[in-house]
């Protein structure tokens, strides 16, 4: 099966596969001091525990092998700051991104800077990919900016029948961001 890279070096910070073994302590801590910074948007905190904590990891590594889904723990100087992951679409040739980071990590492009990351990695490493998209809700502006920065189009918007988050506005807005023709191609575009 054809995957992508493990670790993906970015100079001023890395991209690398979550470790079960190693990353349960620093990434139950990393998500105990985000949650008020992510509870308006990321439902999964209300379930905040040791138990969720492991169950995720354990899940990140099992979902890599089958290829349903790639998470990376977003580091730098080795310290977590961040979750970024690429999981399978409803059609076949597509895939959704998420990510997420600490709040001391925020305002510093490292977001966008790691979805584009992760976007080269994806059309160079998934030939099958056609396309990748990012789904937030419309009062997420944060989230929105890294689609608009990295050439992503908005394709449409849609009404959540019930807002799962209590940040949701119910409406999610949809981006989309199509494999490179052109074989120069293949990177989105950096800010």
């Amino acid at each position: 099966m054809v995957q992508p890279s493990e670790t993906i070096d970015c100079q001023d910070y890395v991209l690398r596969r979550w470790r079960a073994e190693s990353d349960f302590d620093a990434l139950f801590r990393m998500i105990d001091e985000s949650l008020d910074h992510l509870r308006p948007w990321m439902p999964w905190v209300a379930g905040h525990s040791h138990r969720h904590t492991r169950e995720f990891l354990a899940d990140c590594e099992a979902k890599w092998r089958s290829g349903e889904a790639y998470y990376y723990a977003i580091t730098v100087d080795d310290a977590l700051v961040g979750s970024i992951s690429l999981y399978r679409a409803d059609e076949p040739r597509g895939r959704f991104m998420g990510y997420w980071l600490h709040p001391a990590a925020v305002g510093r492009g490292l977001a966008t800077r790691a979805a584009a990351a992760v976007v080269t990695e994806a059309f160079a490493s998934l030939p099958d990919v056609e396309y990748l998209e990012i789904v937030h809700d419309l009062a997420n502006t944060a989230s929105g900016a890294v689609p608009r920065r990295l050439g992503f189009t908005e394709v449409r918007r849609e009404q959540v029948a019930s807002p799962v988050a209590p940040g949701d506005s119910g409406t999610d807005v949809i981006w989309r961001l199509n494999r490179p023709r052109s074989p120069l191609a293949g990177t989105a575009r950096l800010p």
